[in-house]
């Protein structure tokens, strides 16, 4: 008798195909894989207010460092920046913070 097959899954994608959202969620993925990066989210959730050369005295990063895990996570969408003067001021951007949320949520 051969074994019973269960509809427990739906069907897969043909070979090598992908959805969007599946890139979407791949590359804010990178942008939080880092500790680095997922501390400087963090900061920022709980600031809740644009900070600016703060984020370096709270990271055991150089500056140049912290810069370039913050242009990380801008690109991706997660952090916005604002010009203020010589210095950047940078906040959580909540509409790309609410896309990964529900981006793993429907993993």
């Amino acid at each position: 008798m051969p074994p019973r097959k269960t509809k427990c899954c739906p069907p897969s994608l043909p070979s090598g195909k992908r959805l969007p959202a599946d890139d979407e969620l791949a590359a804010l993925a990178w942008a939080v894989a880092h500790p680095a990066r997922v501390r400087i989210l963090k900061l920022l959730i709980d600031k809740e207010a644009c900070v600016c050369g703060e984020l370096v005295e709270l990271m055991p990063l150089a500056q140049s460092t912290v810069s370039q895990h913050l242009k990380i996570l801008k690109e991706a969408g997660l952090v916005q920046g604002e010009v203020d003067g010589p210095k950047v001021c940078y906040c959580v951007n909540p509409d790309g913070l609410t896309r990964l949320k529900k981006l793993i949520a429907a993993l």
